[in-house]
């Protein structure tokens, strides 16, 4: 069964996420080592994380290219290899945060996100099966089988609390201190606080939007956030 129009986007713009996503977290990675910034460290991890939250997706796009179908799903493998690594992106973006709007307060917070971080986990690889529901596509092949949280599960409050998070204490709190900056300071201020919303928002917008033509906007302006976060952390 060939992919349908929906079925090449939705797989091609998660390919993209997947692919830039984890170079980008590669190549900030390597520009730490060069520049001596333990925060590019930690913003590459976030982004190769964040990559890989797509892995499932891409897995099943090549199975259809290769056999026409979808990839065998029936233990839930693309929920796992998906969703195991969204809190390892979430607590190191939010250890970035904290580090750099609260670092007196640092350990006390950030310690609250590792808590919650292995939270999610332990509910989620001991039922992930009640944590992670798909849609099927309506004919094998034509399109990518989609994952979400199960709203009522514990992994699905984790994972509101983390984006209501990014968005409210990373995007605005980023933004307050611009405020109370200058010249190059505020500028990389803004450049966080942009990256956070876009990348928070776009993580909320590709859940709740089904596969079509918007998706290409979301995922492309979830990739260029890597940029804005680089020149906000870069000396």
């Amino acid at each position: 069964m060939s992919l349908s129009d929906i079925g090449w986007l939705n797989g091609i713009t998660a390919s993209g996420v997947f692919l830039f996503s984890c170079l980008f977290g590669l190549f900030f990675i390597y520009k730490s080592r060069r520049l001596k910034a333990k925060m590019l460290l930690f913003l590459g991890l976030v982004y190769f994380f964040a990559g890989l939250v797509y892995s499932g997706d891409v897995l099943d796009f090549i199975t259809i290219l290769i056999t026409g179908n979808n990839v065998d799903n029936t233990h839930g493998i693309i929920g796992l290899i998906n969703w195991i690594w969204f809190p390892g992106a979430v607590v190191l973006s939010m250890y970035i945060g904290i580090e750099i709007i609260t670092p007196k307060k640092k350990w006390l917070i950030f310690s609250i996100y590792l808590v919650l971080g292995i939270i999610f986990e332990v509910f989620f690889l001991l039922n992930p099966s009640g944590t992670v529901t798909y849609d099927n596509p309506t004919s094998p092949g034509k399109d990518l089988i989609n994952d979400n949280l199960v709203f009522e599960s514990i992994p699905s409050i984790v994972a509101l609390i983390f984006l209501l998070s990014i968005i409210l204490f990373l995007g605005v709190g980023f933004l307050h201190k611009s405020f109370q900056s200058a010249g190059i300071i505020k500028r990389k201020f803004l450049y966080l606080s942009l990256g956070a919303f876009i990348y928070a928002i776009g993580a909320v917008l590709d859940g709740i939007f089904s596969p079509g033509i918007i998706l290409i906007f979301i995922r492309s302006a979830m990739i260029g956030s890597a940029w804005l976060f680089y020149y906000g952390l870069k000396d």
